[in-house]
């Protein structure tokens, strides 16, 4: 499980149970039943060529598990299959799935988790790789975005979600990275991946050493499109950090929130095309459509089932949920479900107030008050769920010595949320403390000043009384 640290903190979303590959054959690729999640508008004539792989070498039980409908309990709900954590209560998901982690972008938390580091296929999500690869290499200067992408005869054949690539058709790296984008061509991938690696084996071998750069243990990719499952894996705690770093660049936010984009016409077609996105999490008219869904990216084959990468932003903060083989009824609910619960169960608000006592520190020299009472400087908020437990950690000495003014910084505080580091503030005194000495000096100066009046009130006196004595002795000797 992803932990929360100071580097990513995977933060929960749905999984996918590990599939047993090792007792499947590969074998022949045979087409599947329903068209693909992610096929365009414009090519949905197309529907015989779809995203969807089966394996003729299984058997009947072999296949219904694979797809979710046999052993492995449709059935099964998120909110009894995932551990409890008394944090707070869980989202209770009404649809079956098998994997997801929703994070918070922010601080790396794990919201949600479901069976998140179980290897599974991953179908047309792999992009997120293959769009990683290439938009760093446009960042170091590699490439460009207006340079031409030559199609090759492999891009040409590649089946499932397309958008009818023809060898030796010109187009640009950005015209291609859009078209993976909103309608997830495979042949546009096939044709990007060849550009930046040389060859697609090639490219997936970058691609797998990318991904051991993030930390990823769980992911083996074969191919840049995601269309066949042999080997082509992944979990979802290995995704969610795959997509958080792709979220960085600007360019992939953009153009993945993106329902419909026009192609140019080009060297081998004078007309302009067309591509439609057909995720309803982005479709405005669709009940599943949500305003804080800013980028999305959707896959099927029969055996990764519906998959998922969303991210969510609204009110300042922003959520990654990865979901790998939902089935076709409960992608969108759960995608919806899961990210409602998240921005209404967190929020902003008050931890450290500058009024309440939040420790003491022993004082030396003042008998008076043994103990000084401590308060943070500054206010501190911070973003959580209501249960969320606020704790402190102090650095402070052990004891100070008196005279203390008010105000006085003494120490600091780290802040805690849900044992989460949420930051520091100083602490600081809102009364003085006197010390023994200077209680001690005052009165030794009374007293000494009362000596003093004393002292003189006694000289003035026995003056007076001297001085009557003498005036006294002189009259009787002038007689």
């Amino acid at each position: 499980m992803m932990e929360r640290k100071n580097g990513m903190r995977l933060p929960a979303v749905v999984l996918l149970a590990a599939l047993a590959f090792s007792c499947f054959a590969p074998a022949a690729l045979a087409t599947a039943e329903e068209p693909p999640e992610d096929l365009p508008a414009a090519v949905s004539a197309q529907d015989g060529a779809q995203e969807e792989t089966t394996l003729p070498g299984a058997d009947a039980a072999q296949q219904d598990s694979a797809a979710g409908t046999g052993a492995a309990n449709p059935h099964e709900t998120i909110a009894t299959s995932v551990q409890e954590n008394p944090r707070f209560a869980k989202p209770q998901l009404d649809r079956p799935c098998r994997n997801a982690i929703l994070i918070s972008i922010e601080t790396g938390d794990l919201l949600y988790e479901k069976e998140p580091d179980a290897e599974v296929p991953m179908a047309s999500i792999t992009k997120i790789m293959t769009l990683l690869l290439t938009l760093e290499a446009v960042e170091a200067g590699k490439i460009s975005m207006t340079d031409i992408v030559p199609i090759s005869e492999h891009a040409f054949n590649m089946g499932g979600s397309q958008i009818w690539l023809e060898p030796g058709e010109q187009f640009t790296l950005d015209e291609l990275i859009k078209a993976i984008c909103v309608c997830s061509a495979n042949d546009a991938a096939v044709a990007v991946a060849e550009f930046v690696g040389g060859s697609e084996p090639v490219f997936a071998e970058m691609m797998n050493a990318r991904a051991a750069e993030l930390g990823c243990t769980g992911t083996n990719f074969t191919c840049a499109h995601g269309l066949f499952d042999y080997g082509n894996v992944s979990t979802a705690e290995d995704m969610a950090r795959i997509a958080a770093e792709c979220y960085k660049n600007p360019t992939f936010v953009q153009v993945s929130g993106t329902a419909a984009y026009t192609m140019p016409a080009t060297n081998l077609h004078q007309n302009e095309r067309t591509i439609n996105s057909t995720n309803p999490l982005t479709d405005t008219g669709s009940e599943f459509y949500r305003s804080y869904i800013k980028c999305v990216k959707g896959g099927f084959t029969t055996l990764a089932g519906r998959c998922a990468v969303a991210f969510a932003e609204q009110g300042g903060h922003t959520y990654g949920l990865v979901i790998l083989h939902a089935d076709n009824a409960s992608l969108y609910t759960e995608c919806d479900q899961l990210l409602d619960w998240a921005f209404e169960s967190f929020s902003d608000r008050p931890l450290v107030d500058t009024e309440t006592e939040l420790t003491t520190v022993d004082l030396t020299k003042c008998r008076a008050q043994p103990t000084a009472a401590l308060y943070a400087a500054a206010p501190v908020s911070g973003y959580g769920h209501a249960d969320d437990v606020v704790s402190y950690a102090f650095d402070l000495p052990e004891s100070i010595p008196a005279t203390v003014k008010n105000g006085q910084k003494v120490g600091t505080a780290t802040v805690y949320l849900d044992g989460y580091e949420v930051g520091t503030v100083d602490l600081v005194t809102h009364a003085e403390y006197i010390s023994d000495f200077r209680t001690d000096s005052k009165a030794t100066l009374l007293l000494l000043c009362a000596l003093v009046v004393l002292l003189g009130a006694l000289t003035v006196l026995t003056l007076a009384a001297g001085g009557g004595a003498l005036s006294l002795r002189r009259r009787k000797h002038r007689r």
